[in-house]
């Protein structure tokens, strides 16, 4: 008589997200340490969330960007700045609510420049531009108050890029974000995607 057996197999799967690397400490330390970076947020920590609980309307911007080499290497930079919006932006939506246009739902052009002065509500265009042309970003929410735009501009020369923009168009437009941050080193060929937000809230 035979005997007849059976022989199971079990194992066990773990997954594990893997993040894109970062900057690395200095870079980190260099760009929390500027005077703008480190007003803006406490505001936004601190500040903004008092107001919130007072009833007062809470509007600021929020920039992050990855750094994508030509060789597939991605550098997460995480949240490299937040800023108020410009004053031209303000005065465009206040025109809006007396004479519509359909540009106010344009804001998604994003540029970058090598202009090192500090971000100021009065500005209205980047410092110093780096040649390349702006890129049309997607638009969606993060939330039912938060405005968001993703756009990747390709270099094709060695910059240090210092700044960001975000305009209602590919050329000219109003400028309703300009945002200052340490520089990111791009070599021909790579590319920075920046991840705008725009969050308005209440109470």
């Amino acid at each position: 008589m035979k005997k007849v057996g059976h022989v199971g197999l079990a194992g066990t799967l773990k997954v594990k997200k893997i993040p894109a690397p970062g900057p690395g400490i200095l870079w980190r330390l260099k760009n929390v340490l500027r005077i703008q970076f480190l007003i803006t947020w406490f505001a936004v920590m601190f500040i903004a969330p008092v107001a919130r609980a007072c009833g007062l309307m809470v509007g600021y911007g929020k920039l992050k960007l990855r750094h994508i080499k030509v060789d597939g290497t991605v550098v997460n930079y995480g949240v490299v700045g937040y800023r108020l919006v410009t004053d031209a932006f303000n005065q465009f939506l206040v025109d809006q609510f007396q004479t519509e246009s359909s540009e106010v739902g344009d804001f998604k052009f994003h540029d970058s420049g090598i202009g090192t002065t500090a971000e100021n509500a009065g500005d209205t265009d980047i410092e110093t531009a780096d040649g390349e042309a702006r890129s049309t970003g997607t638009q969606a929410e993060d939330a039912a108050d938060e405005y968001v735009s993703v756009g990747t501009i390709t270099y094709s020369s060695a910059l240090a890029i210092t700044e960001h923009g975000l305009f209602s168009q590919l050329t000219g437009g109003t400028l309703m974000d300009r945002t200052v941050f340490a520089e990111v080193n791009v070599g021909i060929g790579d590319s920075i995607e920046f991840d705008y937000t725009l969050a308005l809230a209440g109470s």
